[in-house]
């Protein structure tokens, strides 16, 4: 672990049941296999080129038949089209859209990792008990709009940005932080896995990893590094990040974790009371240290 970041015990203590709790999440090797291939070398933010040290995707199977028969993840990637990429460009919510968004908490509410989160929030004194409330707290986090281009239209939200990805000024990757969109994108040639990023060859993750930091290109940019989940729920991302964005009222909140076998930086930037974005970093993984 990084001089002078210990793990947060009581975020750990949650986190863990959370995960203990996560029977949506997919095993790697059999209900998906990735190819990390190499190491994704320096690119400046805001570069549109970078040597691709991955021929081949990162995602070499999938099974769909598995993803489309969990009612969280059919009602996430029913989500995924909702939304113009472009920052500074309007979004529009059509009735069936909320819909949709309302379908997606309400998958969320019927599983054990959100009833376990919503039981600690409660119990923090962060959340309303009254299911009802605790799905409108949901929706204000994650899919209330907001304006993230100074050009002052309603062009963002948190679950847009950490799961779709959103590009800035045509410069920029901002986001996509999910590995379900990234499955997605990359079977429509849409992104371009260039490697896996690690800050030294002792440091090399693996197939098993449901943690990974990557590099990709996407809509003709590159994303330098992004940290994202492999393999979780839905759920289980939702869940970990609305507890983290729930303790605190920073800007920014910074927290070290360490989940089964990762020692993880989870971060989560805020933005006039929803989610500006979040994501994991890996910071190591027990097996690398044997």
């Amino acid at each position: 672990m990084a001089k002078g970041q210990q793990a947060n015990k009581e975020l750990t203590d949650v986190l863990n049941q959370l995960w203990r709790l996560d029977t949506n999440r997919l095993r790697p090797g059999t209900d998906y296999i990735i190819s990390l291939q190499g190491r994704a070398g320096y690119v400046a933010q805001g570069s549109s080129y970078a040597r691709d040290k991955a021929s081949a995707p990162l995602f070499t199977y999938v099974n769909e038949d598995k993803l489309k028969s969990i009612n969280t993840y059919l009602h996430f990637i029913n989500l995924l089209d909702n939304y113009e990429v472009s920052t500074g460009v309007s979004e529009t919510v059509t009735s069936e859209e909320h819909k949709e968004n309302k379908l997606f908490i309400d998958s969320m509410m019927e599983t054990d990792v959100m009833k376990c989160a919503h039981k600690y929030l409660v119990r923090k004194g962060l959340s309303q008990s009254d299911p009802g409330q605790f799905k409108k707290q949901l929706y204000d986090i994650w899919f209330r709009l907001y304006h993230r281009d100074r050009s002052g239209s309603e062009d963002s939200c948190g679950f847009e940005h950490v799961f779709v990805g959103e590009t800035k000024f045509d410069r920029e990757i901002m986001g996509l932080h999910n590995w379900i969109q990234f499955y997605l994108q990359e079977k429509h040639n849409h992104i371009d896995y260039k490697g896996y990023k690690a800050r030294d060859s002792k440091d090399t993750p693996d197939e098993d990893d449901h943690v990974l930091n990557l590099q990709f290109s996407w809509k003709g940019l590159v994303k330098p590094i992004g940290g994202s989940f492999i393999g979780v729920s839905p759920e289980f991302e939702v869940a970990l990040f609305t507890i983290i964005f729930l303790m605190s009222t920073e800007k920014k909140t910074s927290v070290v974790v360490k989940v089964d076998e990762y020692v993880l930086e989870l971060v989560v930037y805020r933005h006039k009371g929803s989610i500006g974005t979040s994501y994991p970093t890996l910071l190591s993984s027990n097996h690398r240290d044997l």
